[in-house]
């Protein structure tokens, strides 16, 4: 460790996990930007990619390129074998009971979205609700904004204290049996905020709602089990998850997923078309039209195996740790406020500092090669919650150290420097 870490004192739990010898896996990390050693604290936008994820692309296209399911040949026939090998992974890792309720979409968003229209529009009716949290990412408001519009149905919204925190008291009073579905995230990407989803779901369940998780923060910082959970819908990005862009996984319990209609059409989601009548695949082709983005599942299926290799059950008291350390060494910053501090929270950051807008925070750290987010984080209304415009978000991954967190208050300290 770094001597100004030494010197806080902090004790970083013997787990087994060796955060070190992971940063060996992202060739990236070894860069430097702005002539200054990469500190990539960015993690919630979107993660970097280990050595068996950059290989799966590569040996996918330089090895076995074709289109899948429908080729006789022998690349297609092979291209179909991983791409299929991938489902039944994505099954294992969200314990999914069959293969069939695991949809490949191109991440959370179309996840989300795929259910909105597709179940939402289907089963709702006017006079229906949806409740979401007041923490909720634009990728899920605005879908259940658009069906309530065309449906009839009303949206409810769960407030949160100050500290960040769903309000279950409040959500208790929301529900009734005009409550159809809800959809909450698990971990808020603007605030770092862990929901009780598991009780969320239950309490959903007792008014004969359906539940969606929107699991694009949690799964790359804690275990995920569909079936303990109880979840009707869970979603989550490839991306976040040291996977490629452009893929992600929605969940669906089969018994829902058998009753609603197509979201798309044409190509894999078809059985037979005449001009009178098409037949649809069975699941879960059913949902998946067109050629898909075969190199990206393909390769997300050894991010799946990078993350279970690891162990996020031996990764999440060392992530608790570095929060602890970076939360206390940027409370030491004259003027820095964090915005988001809940009781049970993943390794997210957001804060102002009244000498300098998020933008200049982040304009400033870039120099020194420190990468975070600026702006609103797809949550304006988290913004509005608290009275401000924007927020600055470091946010760790299990490759980050302290180190990095040392890189950043000094960053932090040239702002003060800079417009204070």
């Amino acid at each position: 460790m770094s001597p100004s870490t030494v010197e806080q004192g902090l004790q970083f739990p013997a787990t087994g996990f060796d955060v070190y010898r992971t940063r060996q896996e992202f060739p990236i990390l070894n860069q430097f930007v702005r002539g200054k050693p990469l500190i990539y604290l960015d993690n919630a936008a979107t993660t970097q990619k280990p050595n068996t994820v950059l290989c799966g692309l590569n040996q996918f296209y330089g090895c076995c390129n074709s289109n899948i399911h429908r080729g006789v040949h022998f690349l297609s026939e092979l291209a179909t074998r991983h791409y299929e090998d991938a489902r039944v992974n994505a099954q294992t890792f969200l314990n999914a009971r069959f293969h069939r309720e695991i949809i490949f979409v191109r991440g959370a968003t179309e996840g989300i979205n795929l259910v909105a229209y597709s179940y939402g529009r289907a089963f709702l009716k006017e006079g229906d609700e949806i409740i979401i949290s007041a923490m909720e990412h634009h990728a899920n408001i605005v879908p259940w904004q658009v069906v309530c519009e065309q449906t009839g149905a009303s949206l409810r919204v769960v407030p949160i204290n100050n500290d960040g925190e769903f309000l279950m008291e409040e959500y208790e009073k929301l529900l009734s049996d005009r409550t159809k579905i809800v959809s909450v995230v698990h971990i808020s990407n603007a605030l770092g905020t862990v929901n009780p989803v598991k009780e969320i779901i239950r309490r959903a369940h007792a008014v004969g709602a359906v539940a969606l998780v929107d699991g694009a923060q949690s799964v790359a910082h804690v275990p995920v089990d569909v079936q303990d959970l109880d979840c009707d819908f869970f979603v989550f990005s490839g991306h976040k998850l040291f996977g490629p862009t452009g893929i992600g996984v929605l969940y669906g319990r089969e018994s829902l997923l058998e009753r609603m209609p197509p979201y798309q059409t044409g190509g894999d989601m078809i059985l037979s078309v005449t001009f009178e009548k098409t037949v649809y695949n069975d699941l879960p082709y059913k949902f998946e039209a067109g050629t898909p983005n075969i190199g990206g599942t393909i390769a997300l299926s050894p991010a799946l195996d990078f993350v279970r290799s690891v162990d996020l059950r031996k990764v999440a008291p060392y992530e608790d740790a570095l929060l602890k350390y970076a939360t206390e060494r940027l409370l030491e910053i004259p003027g820095l406020r964090i915005i988001g501090n809940a009781r049970e929270k993943a390794a997210v950051i957001s804060f102002v500092m009244d000498c300098a807008h998020p933008h200049d925070i982040g304009t400033i750290l870039d120099s020194e090669g420190i990468a975070i987010r600026t702006g609103h984080h797809c949550a304006q209304p988290v913004m509005q919650r608290f009275g401000i415009p924007a927020t600055a978000r470091a946010s760790f991954a299990l490759y980050n150290t302290p180190e990095d967190v040392d890189a950043l208050v000094k960053g932090l300290w040239k702002v003060v420097e800079v417009f204070g």
